[in-house]
C-alpha cells in the first residue's frame, strides 16, 4: 500500500472511531436530558472533551489538518448542544474551565504572533488537556476497585476510547507530531486498565450482588 493511501485509511479510521466514541456517550446524555440528573454519570469526562474538542480544532485550523478539524468540530457541537443544564458544582466545573480556555485563547491569538510558535504552544495546551481528559476518570476507576463494582463504567466507551487512543497514536506517529502521539498514549493505558476491571468484576457479579442486597 502507498503511503499516501495509507494515510488517508489511518486519517479515516480517527475520523470513524472517533465519532464512534462520540456516540457511546449519546446514551448517557439522553439519560442526564431525561431525569435531569447528572450523579448517574460521570460529569468531569464530557467536560474535558468538550474543552479538549475546542482546543484541538483551533490546533488542526491553524495547522491546516482537515482530519482534526472534521472530528473536534463534530464533537465540540455534541458536547455543546447535547449537555443538559448544570446547577451547583458542575457549573462552577464548566465555569471555571471556559475561564481556562478563553484565556489560554486570547493568549496564544493576541500575544503570540509567530505561527510557528503559536503552533507549538497551542499544541502543548491541548495535549494537556487530552492527557486531563483521559486521566479524569482515575477516581472513578479507584472507586470501581474500592467497591468491586464496573457499573460506573462504559464497556462499549472503553473500546472506542482504546481503538481511537491507539488510531490518534499512530496519526501522531505517521505526522511526526509528538503534541497529536504523546497525549493519546494515556487513552490507551487507562482503556486496557478499564478492561482489566470489567475482567475482575464483571457486570453480571455487579447483578447478582444487588438481588442479594435487595
Amino acid at each position: 500500500m502507498e503511503a499516501g493511501a495509507a494515510d488517508a485509511l489511518l486519517s479515516a479510521l480517527c475520523v470513524a472511531f472517533t465519532l464512534g466514541m462520540f456516540s457511546t456517550g449519546l446514551s448517557d446524555l439522553r439519560h442526564m436530558w431525561m431525569t435531569r440528573r447528572v450523579d448517574s454519570v460521570q460529569f468531569l469526562p464530557f467536560l474535558t472533551t468538550d474543552v479538549n474538542n475546542l482546543s484541538w480544532l483551533s490546533y488542526g485550523t491553524l495547522k491546516g489538518d482537515g482530519t482534526l478539524i472534521v472530528v473536534n468540530a463534530v464533537g465540540a457541537v455534541l458536547q455543546t448542544l447535547l449537555f443538559p443544564p448544570l446547577q451547583g458544582a458542575e457549573l462552577l466545573q464548566t465555569a471555571a474551565l471556559l475561564g481556562v480556555l478563553l484565556m489560554g485563547f486570547g493568549y496564544f491569538w493576541v500575544l503570540v504572533p509567530n505561527v510557528e510558535a503559536r503552533l507549538q504552544q497551542l499544541g502543548l495546551f491541548c495535549s494537556v488537556f487530552t492527557i486531563s481528559m483521559y486521566l479524569s476518570p482515575l477516581a472513578d476507576l479507584a472507586r470501581v476497585i474500592q467497591t468491586k463494582s464496573t457499573q460506573r463504567l462504559s464497556f462499549p466507551l472503553t473500546i472506542a476510547t482504546l481503538l481511537t487512543s491507539a488510531s490518534w497514536t499512530l496519526y501522531g506517529f505517521r505526522l511526526r507530531d509528538p503534541y497529536i502521539m504523546v497525549p493519546n498514549i494515556p487513552g490507551i493505558l487507562t482503556s486496557l486498565i478499564r478492561l482489566w476491571l470489567f475482567w475482575k468484576y464483571p457486570q453480571e457479579q455487579d447483578r447478582n450482588y444487588q438481588l442479594l442486597q435487595t
